[in-house]
């Protein structure tokens, strides 16, 4: 079986990796491409830089981030970063799949609850019991 060759909206990777920001955010859906025009703000580019000096192996500790509303551009693939979920920093591992999707949806916010058995006084059955 012959392997599977990455391509978003058509483009490979490594053509992803090589266009300018602009070009990129013609590809990308609406919500994304506003995102990417209206440009970066102050921690979105300072998190840039760090990625950028990963990049080059300057930067040897792991990538933490705040910005959970940074699209995933074709240059982050492949590096570990920490994103914040609210309560502690989540590693996730950015592959070529992610590309065009925001920071913040690699690492949901909310858990799921699993409730134990109900207390005493939380049903009418448990009210036929003696609490002494």
């Amino acid at each position: 079986m012959a392997k599977k060759i990455f391509t978003y909206r058509g483009k490979t990777l490594e053509e992803l990796q090589k266009m300018d920001l602009k070009e990129f955010a013609k590809l990308v859906p609406a919500r994304q491409r506003r995102s990417l025009n209206r440009g970066f703000t102050d921690a979105q580019k300072s998190f840039l830089e760090k990625i950028r000096k990963a990049k080059l192996g300057a930067y040897k500790k792991p990538i933490k981030t705040h910005c959970r509303d940074m699209v995933i551009l074709p240059e982050m693939v492949g590096l570990m970063i920490m994103i914040h979920r609210g309560k502690e920093f989540t590693p996730v591992m950015i592959s070529e799949d992610m590309v065009g999707h925001f920071i913040g949806e690699m690492a949901l916010t909310r858990q799921r609850i699993q409730h134990s058995a109900p207390g005493v006084g939380a049903t009418k059955s448990s009210a036929a019991f003696s609490v002494k």
